[in-house]
């Protein structure tokens, strides 16, 4: 819940991939040889975000560093902010639009021993009413000669939650992530991967700006104070030669506020020369709506919520990404120009515009453009 508020307005669809800090093409063409475990490359990012759609425009500028030391150690710096201007239709309807900033601040540590990987992490993101701390612990290891890879990770979250023009409103929220994942390589041109998440999240998970509606009038959100979430991602991922690479992804999500979502993305990438690194891809995401939601309540019940994040509704995106190797000397440095264009789309089956009736709908864009440099 903390990834939703942050970026108010957002569904959360589009609000889990919205941050994705740089390195936004690394990894588009899996090669199926097995290599032990190794650091990644020192490299600098500077990155332009900007996200506009429902009402909401997001943009501002992001920066990563990474360095190794003796071989065996990487150390990240990140840097990220938010500009935000809020005029979603939760906002027009209850509240007043209003503009913020975010800005979250991470280090990461990678260590390599023998044929594993173990990541430390740290954020600190910041904007006048939230603040949210998470601290993670990753393990990767490659066994069978590299051939399969199991990764498993850990992060816990805490937020401290406040309220604009409200002195006395304070609450905290806590987080906690678990992760499991197997890759496998099945052949030369083929691998496949299985990724399974649970997070279990307690304190206060809804928002105090957010107003619901019972027989037409409007009320305080009240949400549960815990929710246990599960996720599973499957991906198969095949070179087709000619140095082009297919992949086909599922994800299925399922809570304990009874909301089911599907996921499912196409996407294909290839070089151009020597130069250029073209992806395409096509996502169509589902969900039913909460136990607790209601556009119009016809009972008064210990839990209510118009939060349009738990409705029912249905999203078909498009989106592309190329990469342009501008300078490279092979063996000292290599500077690229990436940049990324996704279009989507948002149906809703139970969310209405009180303005006009209707059943609310409106497209997004989400747009990336950074300077990658390794060295």
């Amino acid at each position: 819940m903390a990834a939703i508020k942050r970026r108010r307005g957002l569904p959360a669809a589009l609000a889990a991939r919205f941050p994705r800090l740089l390195g936004l093409l690394g990894g588009l063409l899996a090669s199926g040889s097995a290599r032990a475990a190794q650091l990644p490359e020192d490299r600098a990012d500077l990155m332009y975000h900007y996200y506009a759609g429902g009402g909401v425009r997001a943009d501002g500028p992001a920066l990563l560093v990474r360095k190794n030391l003796l071989d065996k150690v990487s150390l990240t710096g990140t840097y990220y902010v938010d500009a935000v201007s809020n005029a979603s239709i939760d906002v027009v309807t209850t509240a007043s639009p209003y503009k913020e900033t975010r800005r979250e601040k991470g280090v990461g540590l990678d260590y390599v021993v023998r044929d594993a990987t173990i990541t430390l992490s740290y954020t600190d993101s910041d904007e006048p009413d939230y603040r949210a701390r998470g601290a993670s612990l990753d393990v990767a290891q490659e066994t069978f000669g590299g051939m399969t890879t199991v990764a498993l990770g850990f992060t816990r979250g805490s937020d401290k939650v406040g309220q604009r023009g409200t002195p006395g409103f304070f609450d905290r929220a806590t987080h906690w992530r678990y992760r499991l994942g197997v890759t496998q390589v099945l052949t030369p041109r083929w691998l496949v991967a299985v990724n399974a998440e649970a997070v279990s999240d307690d304190g206060f998970l809804g928002s105090p700006y957010r107003a619901a509606r019972v027989f037409g009038a409007a009320v305080p959100e009240r949400v549960p104070r815990t929710r246990t979430s599960r996720a599973l991602l499957l991906r198969a991922v095949g070179d087709l030669g000619t140095r082009q690479v297919v992949r086909v992804q599922y994800r299925y999500f399922w809570d304990t506020w009874d909301i089911r979502s599907h996921t499912l993305e196409l996407g294909h990438s290839r070089y151009f020369g020597e130069r250029w690194l073209a992806d395409g891809y096509l996502r169509y995401y589902t969900q039913n709506r909460a136990l607790f939601y209601a556009d119009n309540a016809t009972a008064e019940t210990l839990y209510v919520s118009r939060n349009r994040q738990l409705a029912t509704y249905k999203s078909f995106g498009i989106g592309a990404k190329a990469s342009y190797a501008w300078r490279r000397v092979p063996g000292q440095y290599e500077i690229r120009l990436n940049g990324a264009l996704e279009r989507a789309r948002f149906n809703f089956s139970d969310f209405t515009d009180l303005r006009s009736g209707r059943l609310y709908s409106y497209d997004a864009t989400v747009m990336q453009l950074f300077v990658s440099a390794t060295f």
